[in-house]
């Protein structure tokens, strides 16, 4: 059912270690507060409800309502799904989601306010670039074959 959201080609459900752990917070809200979390504002819906494990068609149906038009899905006490139209663009979202996941688990855990960038800002973040050598999807592929270079080098035979 998950398959049925609007537009997604690739869909990418995880539960990695900092987005889960951001999910388990009673505000687990990202916030605006850095570069790369700037280009996740209002890309990102909520499902506050863990209602356990997806066992029948209509928890995938309410998760697939639940994201709408959005690219990337917080589930409450659970983990994250995103959605991309190609592989490149929905890994890239995801293996960035975590860095920023992180990176807000380790601010907030300093016990200091976070200072939250304007809206300002963030849609100057969001602009297109102006260099145009490149698309936004051409950007996802050479960042999936660089990452795709990361892992052959350090993980040989992964693929075995």
């Amino acid at each position: 059912p998950v398959h049925r959201i609007t537009g997604a080609n690739v869909v990418l459900h995880t539960h990695q270690n900092w987005a889960v752990t951001l999910n388990m917070l009673q505000d687990n809200r990202l916030l605006p507060a850095s570069q790369t979390a700037a280009f996740f504002h209002g890309l990102i819906a909520y499902d506050d409800t863990y209602t356990g494990t997806a066992d029948f068609i209509s928890e995938g149906e309410r998760l697939a309502h639940a994201i709408g038009d959005k690219k990337i899905l917080f589930m409450k006490n659970h983990g994250v799904l995103v959605v991309g139209d190609t592989v490149a663009q929905a890994y890239k979202r995801l293996y960035k989601l975590e860095r920023v996941c992180r990176a807000q688990v380790l601010a907030m855990s300093t016990g200091k306010p976070i200072q939250i960038l304007s809206d300002e800002v963030v849609a100057a973040v969001q602009k297109p670039p102006v260099d145009d050598r490149h698309t936004r999807a051409g950007r996802d592929n050479l960042y999936f074959e660089a990452m795709m270079r990361v892992l052959d080098r350090e993980l040989p035979g992964y693929a075995d």
